[in-house]
């Protein structure tokens, strides 16, 4: 369906982040936005305050008259949706347009020059900074997100002027090949979604599919460190980056006094005295990304300094709730082996001499399966962990698959405890650390605002 010929958009589950930025996109240009979610939430809350019409019960009847037109109503669908939802068949049964966000997302982008972020970890603070570089330059942006910027309150930025589009480019169910990248970032390629992909070389080659997408005028600029040998077109200027090593790189590093300043060595432009505004080491590499990105586009060496050291974070990215003389608490969306390794590293970096203790929820049986002496490594690197149940997600239990095999392959010089998430609070009162942090993707983080109020007032 061309542009030109959407009056309404209908999203079958609204409330994700990545979809509520293209519901965000369509309310901003008058267009009738209406959609399902399975609960209510903050996200969705806002959303129907800006004029979206969200329902939270699979209800034909609930979907709004001008949705119900097949010419004119574009319907968007995230794969996290079962075939089975009752809309969705309804759509489909009835000759709708029916596409994935992905490939909306690579419609809107394909037109504009898109700066793209991927990988299996660091792609959303990566990319929400690239944005933000971007939106306080004369350059400008668009941008969709995979996180809610603490800068901006939101996961989407409009500019009505500005010819770049910021990408979260996801890899899970392959959504990242609708897109068309100007230039793009590749943070990691550790395997994960694995129900998805079936093995590491699957994984692998998804990536090498991506990497050859990138515009012939375009560029990508790859961490030094991956196993991917990418497959680029002939025009595309390679780069590499990382924390020290890469044509992009950190030298002279300070870490100390709870701030992280380094100079940023580039082929576009060395920048000395970076100061990071979210002071931990892993953002030292994002920030090295999110910088040659903002290069590319044309954003000047004062401006990236300025917002380097203005950039507030992501929500759940390494997102400080208490920090007293006495005890520091923070929670962070890692939920990945390797992300929580990262995770503690920094934390271990900034407080070399705390007790540190990490409550973790699994996300997806299937991911737990499939990783758990990796979790169970990375995890080692606490002094104390607490285990909570498996968050489900999109799956089913898988037999003999729980928590459990996590804790079982822990250091045994780890404190270690399992509990289920309404226990968590009660625990955390009993417990003697000095630093705190909550990790993983599922609903642990509603417990945060408790957690967070209690050791305000205790801690």
């Amino acid at each position: 369906m061309e542009t030109s010929t959407i009056k309404a958009v209908y999203f079958v589950g609204i409330g994700g982040i990545g979809m509520s930025a293209i519901a965000r996109y369509f309310l901003r240009r008058g267009i009738v936005v209406a959609g399902y979610d399975k609960t209510p939430t903050e996200l969705t809350g806002k959303l129907c305050e800006e004029g979206a019409l969200i329902h939270y019960t699979e209800d034909i009847d609930a979907i709004p008259s001008a949705c119900k037109d097949k010419a004119t109503c574009l319907v968007v669908y995230t794969p996290a949706i079962p075939a089975t939802h009752k809309e969705l068949a309804y759509f489909r049964e009835n000759g709708f347009e029916t596409e994935k966000r992905a490939q909306v997302l690579g419609t809107i982008t394909r037109s504009a020059k898109g700066l793209c972020v991927a990988g299996t970890h660091g792609k959303t603070t990566t990319s929400s900074m690239t944005a933000h570089l971007l939106h306080q330059s004369k350059v400008d942006c668009t941008a969709f997100l995979g996180g809610i910027t603490k800068n901006y309150g939101t996961n989407y930025i409009l500019s009505d002027q500005s010819e770049y589009v910021v990408i979260e480019a996801d890899e899970f169910d392959r959504s990242f090949h609708w897109l068309t990248p100007y230039a793009s970032v590749i943070t990691s390629t550790d395997a994960d979604h694995l129900d998805i992909y079936g093995s590491k070389e699957a994984y692998m080659e998804s990536f090498r599919k991506y990497s050859s997408l990138i515009r012939p005028d375009g560029y990508l600029i790859l961490h030094e460190d991956l196993e991917m040998q990418p497959d680029i077109q002939t025009g595309v200027t390679l780069y590499t980056y990382s924390r020290e090593r890469g044509d992009f790189h950190a030298e002279n590093i300070l870490i100390e006094n709870g701030e992280i300043t380094f100079d940023y060595i580039s082929p576009l432009g060395s920048i000395k005295g970076i100061r990071l505004g979210v002071p931990v080491s892993i953002n030292i590499e994002n920030g090295i990304a999110a910088m040659a990105l903002a290069q590319l586009a044309g954003v000047t060496a004062d401006e990236i300094k300025a917002g380097m050291e203005s950039f507030r974070g992501v929500d759940r990215r390494f997102d400080f709730r208490v920090k007293k003389d006495k005890v520091v608490y923070l929670s962070d969306y890692a939920h990945h082996p390797e992300e929580i390794r990262h995770s503690i590293q920094s934390i271990r970096e900034l407080y070399r001499d705390k007790k540190i203790t990490g409550v973790f929820q699994p996300h997806l049986y299937s991911r737990t399966r499939d990783f758990y002496k990796e979790f169970a490594e990375s995890l080692s690197l606490l002094d104390d962990v607490i285990l909570t149940d498996i968050y489900p997600a999109r799956e089913l239990p898988i037999p003999g698959v729980s928590s459990k095999l996590i804790y079982d392959h822990l250091a045994p010089e780890v404190t270690k405890r399992m509990c289920s998430k309404n226990e968590v609070l009660d625990i955390i009162k009993c417990s003697d650390f000095d630093v705190l942090i909550t990790l993983g993707a599922g609903d642990l983080e509603d417990y945060a605002p408790q957690i967070a109020e209690y050791l305000e007032q205790n801690g």
